[in-house]
C-alpha cells in the first residue's frame, strides 16, 4: 500500500508544444499545471534485463495521486525532476484507481 508520506517528492509535468517554423517541425516543452507530490523509485537493472532493455538510461517509476489532472498525462508527455527530465514511456492505475504510476526514461543529453 502507499500511504501520502510516501510521495515525498515535487515533480512538474510537461507536454511538447509543437510548431511549424516553415521549415521543420519543432516544438518546445510546456508545464502543465502545478507541481505534484510523487513517489520515485528507480526500475533495477534486473528488471532493465527481464524487459529486454540493455541500455544505460535511468528508467524510473512515478506514483503521483489519480485526479482528473493525473488522468489526462500520458505516454509522450515528460515529468521534470531535479533538473532532469524524464520522458514518459507507460501509465498504469494501481490501487482501485487511488494511484497513478508512470514509468519513465531520463534524457541523458540534458535537454529541457
Amino acid at each position: 500500500m502507499i500511504g501520502a508520506g510516501d510521495l515525498d517528492r515535487r515533480i512538474r509535468f510537461r507536454r511538447l508544444n509543437p510548431s511549424d517554423d516553415g521549415i521543420s517541425q519543432v516544438g518546445t516543452w510546456e508545464d502543465l499545471g502545478s507541481p505534484v507530490w510523487a513517489r520515485k523509485r528507480d526500475v533495477s537493472d534486473a528488471e532493465k534485463a527481464a524487459a529486454g532493455s540493455a541500455s544505460a538510461a535511468t528508467v524510473a517509476r512515478f506514483v503521483v495521486r489519480f485526479s482528473s489532472f493525473s488522468q489526462g498525462i500520458a505516454p509522450g508527455d515528460a515529468i521534470l525532476i531535479d533538473g532532469l527530465h524524464y520522458d514518459i514511456t507507460g501509465r498504469k492505475e494501481i490501487e482501485r484507481r487511488a494511484f497513478l504510476e508512470f514509468t519513465a526514461t531520463a534524457r541523458m543529453d540534458g535537454a529541457p
